[in-house]
């Protein structure tokens, strides 16, 4: 299945911008606008501060110069004295109005930040399991960290390095008129205008370059996290060079299109070197011929040197600011993407809470499918009393773990309606159904923290006692204290330090502890072996007990107690009863049961 197409993906760097505006000026909050009114003031006041400061100097320089060979007296340099005071002024405003406008301004992009990494978040985890199930981990880390770098970035240099430096240079130019001359005008406007066109075709190239480079970066690194959340894996098939081999071939990709970079670079940085000296060296020339015409003094081709050394710093790092706006633009418009996908699943306007009085579920004529070609579930009919243990059995593929997607409601039904207690699914909030519902996966994935985080996970809010006392009801206290530090202890990645039986009885007393009234075991001892599933069994069973429990099972032998057991084939109820009244009907479940059966007892013989 593909992804959504965003109308972001083809849209224009302007939309992208426009979505970033409320972020610049946060409705609701006054002190933050001010910030960004007060920052944009100290940044005119640095811009004005720059013009005057190359006069100055020019005004020293001349003070400097005794006419008709005439010595300096301390009288005459009272006055130089005071200019030297008002450059060195001038020079410490520029720089002291600049660092107050990053500093009032701060607040302001670091909240934007936060804002929008926070609002990715929240949408990334509100998206469908669907979604989720068609994109690599890796690569939408990537695109979340790129993006909010990109906002970053864009903050700081387009709002006051880009705006600024197109307004310094206008003012520029019109100072060249005003104190210089016309031709001095048209000398630099056509050096900037040659150096802008240049760097930014140059540019335009390195940004495809750039795009290049970024998709070796992000195969890479899907390629990693990939291998190292499979680690066993990797050992159980000795397969380390294998990886790495994969690994570096991708990382050969990026090291090309990065070269091709630094060399891109190299000839920027040269051409425009070239561009700006020309300029430099067209405008001093004129400036050295009108001082010996007298046209000009000593001190003004000062200035006229200052004023083009100021116009060649900003423009130096035109190509690289240039470049990183287009690729924060690129980067940008990726997480803006991201965030218009819409979520598949999503609650009604005004949707109550699911209210739970007795955990009574129905299925009601329920179909589903993945994709319009394949239907999955075929019309479903089951009702499950309340405080009643039904199993679902049936071969691969025949829809026994959609229907524990389908009441967590990761999917909408395709046709047909589940109910817990009369409600419709659909009619009620996500966060409330899923607060009803404890779930015991066929393989339990525990965060990266310690035991006693993974088990209060189930209720944040409850103390360590009730913590223990869950522990304890799972039957994982014991091998928790023997542990080096307890509770404490820390499960590595995806519970990797545990054995499977230690991360089950973690993940048992996880639900415990959000003590739900419906309990969904979705194959949650297949993956054991037969001694620790057995003992595994127990606690299960006694969670169950005043709790309606569905069990999607593939050991038979786990739900010989079941108050119903129902068979399902390629999306279609076939059979339905107890054990023994199944075993009776000499059906599908009656042979499955004689071909576990053997398989255990081939096993018994061979151990």
């Amino acid at each position: 299945m593909t992804d959504t197409p965003s109308p972001l993906e083809d849209g224009s760097e302007r939309s992208v911008i426009v979505k970033v505006i409320p972020y610049l000026w946060p409705k609701g909050e006054p002190a933050l606008k001010a910030r960004v009114v007060l920052a944009l003031l100290a940044l005119v006041l640095a811009k004005v501060v720059t013009l005057l400061t190359p006069l100055f100097f020019g005004k020293t320089v001349d003070s400097l110069a005794p006419e008709n060979g005439e010595a300096v007296t301390f009288l005459m340099l009272a006055g130089p004295v005071a200019l030297v005071l008002g450059f060195g002024f001038t020079r410490l405003a520029q720089v002291g109005f600049a660092q107050l406008r990053d500093a009032v301004f701060s607040k302001v992009g670091q909240r934007a930040l936060r804002k929008l990494a926070l609002e990715t978040f929240q949408h990334i985890h509100a998206l469908s399991l669907r979604y989720h199930l068609t994109r690599k981990t890796g690569g939408l880390s990537r695109i979340i960290e790129r993006g909010v770098k990109g906002v970053d970035f864009l903050l700081r240099f387009m709002l006051f390095s880009v705006g600024p430096l197109i307004i310094e240079l206008l003012m520029m130019a019109v100072v060249f008129w005003v104190l210089f001359g016309f031709l001095y005008m048209v000398i630099v406007i056509v050096t900037i205008g040659i150096y802008i066109v240049f760097t930014f075709r140059v540019t335009e190239m390195r940004v495809a370059i750039r795009k290049r480079m970024n998709e070796r970066d992000t195969d890479a690194n899907q390629k990693a996290i990939d291998s190292l959340l499979n680690f066993e894996t990797v050992k159980y098939f000795g397969s380390e060079r294998r990886e790495a081999e994969r690994y570096d071939e991708s990382m050969a990709g990026y090291e090309k299109e990065a070269l091709a970079t630094n060399y891109s670079l190299a000839a920027l940085n040269f051409g425009q070197s070239v561009i700006i000296t020309a300029g430099l060296m067209g405008v001093l020339i004129m400036a050295a011929l009108d001082v010996q015409a007298g046209k000009l003094t000593v001190g003004e081709f000062t200035v006229v040197n200052m004023y083009m050394m100021q116009i060649t710093m900003p423009l130096n790092f035109l190509g690289t600011v240039y470049r990183e706006i287009r690729q924060a633009l690129t980067d940008m418009r990726e997480m803006f993407g991201l965030l218009e996908q819409p979520a598949e699943v999503t609650d009604k306007p005004g949707a109550p809470k699911l209210n739970v009085p007795h955990g009574a579920i129905s299925f009601e004529g329920v179909a589903f499918s993945y994709d319009p070609d394949r239907e999955i579930l075929k019309g479903i009919d089951l009702e499950i009393g309340a405080g009643q243990t039904v199993a679902v059995v049936g071969p691969s593929g025949s829809g026994k773990s959609t229907i524990g997607r389908l009441l967590f409601r990761f999917y909408d039904v395709t046709a047909g309606a589940i109910r817990i207690d009369g409600q419709d699914l659909r009619d009620v909030t996500q966060e409330s159904l899923r607060g009803a519902i404890g779930v015991v996966p066929q393989d339990t994935v525990l965060f990266n923290d310690s035991i006693g985080y993974n088990i209060a996970y189930g209720r944040p809010e409850a103390t360590m006692n009730e913590v223990i006392e869950a522990a304890k009801a799972a039957q994982c206290h014991d091998f928790i204290m023997n542990l080096p530090q307890g509770y404490d202890t820390m499960v590595g990645e995806r519970g990797l330090k545990l054995s499977g039986g230690e991360k089950q009885r973690v993940g048992i007393a996880r639900t415990i502890l959000k003590n739900p009234p419906i309990l969904l075991l979705d194959e949650a001892t297949s993956a054991l072996d037969t001694e620790t599933e057995k003992s595994i069994q127990d606690s299960l069973t006694e969670m169950g007990q005043g709790r309606t429990v569905i069990t999607i099972a593939h050991r038979l032998s786990t739900i010989v107690h079941a108050d119903r057991i129902v068979v399902l084939e390629a999306g279609v109820v076939t059979e339905s009863g107890t054990h023994e009244e199944l075993l009776q009907l000499h059906g599908r479940y009656s042979r499955m049961w004689a071909r576990q059966a053997a398989e255990e007892e081939d096993e018994e013989q061979d151990a």
